[in-house]
C-alpha cells in the first residue's frame, strides 16, 4: 500500500500489474510478442522474461511490452533504449520528467502521456502520479496523449502531429489544440 511522507509518494509494492483493459487497448495497436518484465502470475504475453530470466542480459527482438519494476526502472529504460534498433518496445512508466534518465532516453523515443489514472491490479485507486507510454524503435521526438476512454481508432483520428493537449473538460466534450 502507498504511504505519503512530507514530500513524496512511496509504495512498498514495486511490481504493479498492468490493468487488462489498458493492455488490451495498447496491444490492439502493437500486437506484442513478449513481455520483458513479467512473472508467471502477471505476464501479458505468452512469451515473457521474468526476474529470474532477466531481460537485462538478452538481445531483444520483436515487439515488446514493458511495465518495469519501479524500484530499478532506470536500468530497464536504458536497456529498452539500447535495444531500439533490434526491437520495438512499449514502456508503461511514471512520467518522471524531472530526472536525467527521462531526458537522456525517453525524450529520444516516442512519448504518449496518459490522460487519466489507470487503476493497476491490486490497487484501490489509480496511481497518484502522471504516467506515459514511451516507445522505442519506431519514431523519435514525437509526443502526444493517450486517452484511457478512447479507442485506438478514435485516438488516431484526433491525434495531432507533434503535441496534443488534454483540456480539462468533461469526457463527453473533448477538444484538442496544438501548441
Amino acid at each position: 500500500m502507498g504511504n505519503f511522507d512530507s514530500n513524496r509518494f512511496k509504495s512498498t509494492n514495486q511490481s504493479w500489474e498492468t490493468p487488462d483493459d489498458l493492455f488490451a487497448k495498447i496491444n490492439s495497436e502493437f500486437n506484442f510478442t513478449r513481455d520483458v518484465c513479467a512473472s508467471s502470475v502477471n505476464a501479458k504475453c505468452q512469451n515473457y522474461w521474468s526476474e529470474e530470466d532477466s531481460c537485462l542480459d538478452k538481445v531483444w527482438d520483436g515487439v515488446n511490452w514493458m511495465n518495469p519494476p519501479y524500484k530499478n526502472m532506470k536500468q530497464y529504460i536504458k536497456k529498452a533504449f539500447d535495444q531500439r534498433n533490434n526491437a520495438v518496445t512499449v514502456c508503461l512508466i511514471p512520467a518522471r520528467t524531472n530526472t536525467k534518465w527521462w531526458h537522456d532516453w525517453c525524450m529520444r523515443g516516442e512519448v504518449l502521456f496518459i490522460c487519466g489514472r489507470p487503476k493497476f491490479k491490486g490497487c484501490v485507486h489509480g496511481l497518484p502520479q502522471p504516467l506515459a507510454l514511451v516507445i522505442f524503435g519506431r519514431k523519435s521526438g514525437v509526443m502526444g496523449s493517450f486517452f484511457l476512454w478512447k479507442s485506438i481508432k478514435e485516438q488516431r483520428a484526433t491525434c495531432l502531429t507533434l503535441w496534443n493537449v488534454c483540456d480539462a473538460v468533461p469526457f463527453t466534450d473533448l477538444s484538442f489544440q496544438s501548441i
